[in-house]
């Protein structure tokens, strides 16, 4: 199998439950979060959304530079869930348009990721895929159905059922 295919089942895996969270995230609560040190709910939720988005910036870049003046990956919080949503939509269909345009070549080179111009990750695109898109999004969708617990929100299943919803 090649790798886009394998990453492109993934996306398709990890978009149904992913859009499912965003789309019961509470408006009006965007500055709410559990404890002083957690991200408040509005930017958690928009880092969610555009995380699929840096699949076609791995794919179609050489490096990022998170502290860059044109840092377009800087999740914004959005006011309803329909931009929240829109916006997630965007990015996984950006992440699909990058992968089905690229080769298990282009995926083995490397991709570097830095901070203020220090190199903090420089590993073939496919490992920063794996580790910086879907195991974080994985991370983050955790943390986001945490917050959708305690705001009272319905939490929906992921990989297997949650308390409020059995079938998944």
């Amino acid at each position: 199998m090649k790798l886009n295919q394998l990453f492109l089942e993934q996306l398709d895996v990890e978009t149904k439950s992913t859009r499912r969270a965003l789309e019961r995230v509470p408006e009006g609560k965007n500055d709410w979060k559990p404890h002083e040190k957690s991200m408040p709910l509005g930017y958690l939720a928009a880092l969610v959304a555009k995380m699929p988005g840096w699949i076609a910036m791995m794919v179609d870049q050489d490096a990022y530079d998170l502290n860059a003046k044109d840092a377009r990956f800087q999740p914004v919080a959005l006011a309803t869930n329909e931009e929240l949503v829109a916006s997630f939509d965007e990015a996984a269909a950006a992440a699909r348009r990058a992968l089905l345009g690229t080769t298990d070549e282009h995926l083995q080179k490397n991709w570097k990721m830095l901070v203020g111009g220090h190199v903090v990750s420089d590993a073939p695109r496919y490992t920063s895929i794996r580790d910086a898109v879907f195991t974080h999004l994985g991370h983050h969708r955790g943390q986001l159905t945490v917050y959708l617990r305690l705001n009272e929100a319905l939490v929906p299943s992921i990989y297997g059922p949650s308390a409020d919803e059995r079938e998944f």
